[in-house]
């Protein structure tokens, strides 16, 4: 096979066959095929797209080109959740503990955050002594004992997905809605899952900020999902204001605690007893999502979520006495209530500049290889929609450094809309896609 050939096929809206693509994914693993051509058949990709049939062939080609994770000989059914990326969204550190309780076992190979979408991993490292970088081993006998396992993503697992997106990264081809749903499914398909909830993000705190283009990568993995044989399901979620209210590692590890718990915001446990529904329906454990939302009520209620997270956090290596006395956690030097400069209602809160005021502050990365602080961030106080008079709390800052606190006041600070009349509060999701 010639890559020129297929190349100008993609090039041309014709389609590959499966052992082209296939052909395709293991040149570039192997380095076979160049970086050029490479690049030239994504760009290929990004003007024309894929046909579904050879989306799945692409998907498989990617999860099948490092080691793959088979959890039959573990559990008998495990489920997984993946979101597309927002601000302060910390819904594993609740959804997973949840549905656990249930007695659905969970097995997440998660990331980092790059960019103003924060990572789980990050928030979990605020916990001292947390062990993310689990052996196949480890993971499998964490998935069966205690039923709830999270490690960072592998550089063997879809190792064709590391080498797409990098050269997607510097071509300008990273917003190819094939190419998103193909690393995304490849990971999840590499890992094990075999039914899995898609928390697709839209929005300004999103990469996809338009409904049309969520929705359309929504259906991209899920049809991926149905030909390859997962039970999966994509949530169309907002993201133009933060979730929650904490933004920032240790904050949102806070949070999540509180909301573990039987507290914390009202959007945010709505948001991860939504996103568990559907992960106890797709694992047949209840036959509707309303069944599911009062198992999930009673395993709040009854303190079997919050003792799964303490098991969980034991059972990697964390300090269970710190999430036992959140205070402990990682804590800002200062701490600024900013309020608001005027009476009104709050008509927009920009979820992106809070993303990334939240990485000038160092919450956040912008390149992979720099460092986190987690006890810096932002309490937002409120919602869009939300009534304010001069000089109540808007939102406060934790920093470090004064200077760092002083910019990213000021970015918050125009990240927040007050006017006058009325503004109707922000939907929580805008569909499903089955």
């Amino acid at each position: 096979m010639n890559p020129v050939d297929l190349i100008s096929r993609t090039r041309d809206g014709l389609a590959l066959s499966s052992e082209e693509i296939a052909f395709l994914v293991r040149g570039i693993t192997t380095g076979e095929i160049p970086d050029y051509q490479a690049a030239a058949w994504c760009m290929a990709v990004f003007f024309n797209g894929l046909k579904p049939r050879e989306l799945a062939d692409l998907t498989l080609a990617m999860a099948h080109s490092g080691d793959t994770v088979d959890l039959h000989d573990t559990v008998k059914f495990a489920v997984d959740k993946h979101s597309t990326g927002g601000v302060g969204d910390k819904t594993t550190l609740v959804v997973e503990p949840l549905v656990a309780a249930c007695g659905v076992p969970v097995g997440k190979m998660s990331g980092r955050g790059l960019g103003f979408s924060g990572g789980t991993v990050d928030k979990l490292e605020s916990i001292p002594g947390m062990r993310l970088a689990l052996s196949l081993p480890e993971f499998k006998r964490q998935l069966k004992e205690v039923g709830l396992v999270l490690t960072g993503q592998s550089a063997d697992l879809a190792p064709a997905d590391g080498k797409l997106y990098a050269l997607r990264d510097v071509t300008g081809t990273v917003q190819s809605i094939p190419l998103i749903a193909s690393s995304v499914m490849s990971k999840k398909i590499a890992g094990g899952a075999q039914a899995i909830v898609l928390d697709v993000k839209v929005g300004r705190g999103a990469f996809m900020e338009t409904l049309p283009e969520a929705r359309a990568l929504a259906r991209a993995m899920v049809g991926i999902g149905k030909l390859v044989k997962r039970r999966t399901v994509a949530l169309l979620s907002d993201m133009n204001q933060p979730l929650g209210n904490a933004v920032g590692n240790a904050l949102e590890v806070r949070e999540a605690i509180e909301t573990l718990q039987g507290g914390g915001p009202a959007d945010f446990r709505e948001h991860c007893l939504t996103v568990a529904s559907h992960l106890l329906v797709l694992a047949h454990k209840t036959p509707s999502l309303a069944s599911a939302r009062r198992l999930l009520k009673a395993a709040l209620a009854d303190g079997r979520a919050w003792a799964k997270f303490r098991q969980f956090v034991i059972a990697q290596g964390g300090d269970v006495s710190v999430v036992d006395q959140p205070d402990r956690l990682p804590q800002a030097d200062l701490i600024e209530v900013v309020r608001a400069p005027r009476s009104g209602v709050v008509r927009q809160i920009d979820a992106r500049e809070v993303g990334l005021a939240a990485v000038d502050l160092g919450a956040g990365r912008h390149r992979k290889s720099d460092a986190i602080d987690y006890a810096v961030g932002f309490v937002i106080h409120h919602k869009v929609g939300d009534r304010v008079a001069k000089g109540d709390p808007l939102f406060t800052v934790h920093a470090n450094d004064q200077g760092r606190l002083t910019r990213a006041r000021a970015r918050v600070a125009a990240a927040h809309v007050i006017g006058a009349g009325k503004t109707a509060p922000l939907p929580l999701f805008y569909g499903v896609i089955r």
